[in-house]
């Protein structure tokens, strides 16, 4: 059972939480804790109808209204919030592609792991608000065969729901050559597959791999393979087993190994809150021992602290 950790709240008034925002944002000193009671404990869809219901009550826009009373991570987490999901993937692949450097690890995190029509919608977004269209920012600002897979994954032309066992010995052998071959072609073939392929089919060619060469795919992929190509590759395995596990993953990474990289943490809680941010805390706790709770309050601080505990809805017992 997949789970989030934000669900549509109960009893919901757009009218009376935006005048609790629009008390909180205009008051002398802004009521910090008023925005993230709110902003936290209600859906997304639920957020834009508040954000509705500002807009004609002040006349003013909410999500500039935040822009400009917040600062520093506390702010990315606010604004964020209020991004419907393809916009804010979208709003994340731009920075990462338009910023003064390119910054891989985002572009792995989303393109690895949106289905089809996540893909799709956020495509869309991208155009809509920047005008630009998402592939060939891809392929300007990105190089080699790390760029070929993300173009190829940002086509969301994945099988979705199909297997067929009579091909999955025959493409776990195309992997195992790729993998001992490494030339320009073998790579090509490598990422069409995992680009391709649905889940499904996935999983059997990954058990007929495991066979074939007595190894896991992973670890082949990491001993033939380095840099971001490598990670791409290693995400997208990763991501057809176990997403939330992923997620656990680099949101360790995150805090641990990058002194608390903000940017990374806040893009995955925003973005998994509403479809397995549950069972991304699980993962996290059974395999690093701490809870993702312990974490963030131990690194984190201030309202920035709340607002991203609050996401991540765990509770003292956590701590």
């Amino acid at each position: 059972q997949v789970q989030g950790t934000i669900f549509p709240a109960p009893n919901f008034n757009p009218i009376m939480d935006a005048q609790l925002l629009g008390g909180a944002l205009q008051g002398i000193s802004c009521e910090k804790d008023v925005l993230i009671d709110i902003l936290t404990q209600r859906c997304n869809s639920q957020r834009l109808m508040i954000a509705e219901a500002y807009r004609d009550m002040y006349g003013r826009d909410l999500v500039t209204d935040l822009k400009e009373n917040l600062s520093h991570h506390f702010k990315e987490v606010m604004v964020g919030l209020m991004y419907p999901p393809a916009l804010y993937d979208a709003h994340e692949l731009w920075h990462a592609l338009k910023g003064v450097d390119t910054e891989e690890k985002c572009l792995i995190d989303i393109l690895a792991s949106r289905s089809n029509m996540e893909i799709f919608q956020m495509k869309e977004a991208y155009l809509m608000q920047y005008n630009n269209d998402l592939q060939q920012d891809i392929d300007s600002e990105t190089s080699g065969h790390f760029r070929d897979t993300l173009m190829n994954l940002a086509q969301g032309t994945r099988m979705e729901g199909y297997a067929d066992p009579s091909t999955a010995a025959q493409d776990a052998m195309i992997l195992w050559e790729a993998c001992q071959q490494k030339t320009g072609e073998h790579k090509n073939m490598l990422q069409m597959i995992l680009c391709n392929k649905s889940y499904q089919q996935l999983w059997m060619v990954f058990q007929e791999f495991q066979n074939l060469s007595g190894q896991d795919i992973v670890d082949a992929i990491n001993e033939c393979y380095d840099g971001y190509f490598q990670e791409l590759l290693v995400a997208i395995v990763l991501c057809v087993r176990d997403k939330p596990s992923y997620f656990a993953y680099r949101l360790y990474n995150a805090i641990h190994d990058f002194g608390f990289h903000n940017k990374t943490i806040i893009r995955i809680l925003i973005a998994r809150s509403e479809i397995d941010l549950m069972n991304i805390r699980q993962r996290y706790k059974e395999r690093y021992g701490k809870s993702l709770f312990h974490d963030i309050k131990h690194f984190a601080s201030g309202h920035y602290e709340s607002a991203l505990l609050a996401i991540c809805a765990g509770d003292s017992e956590d701590y």
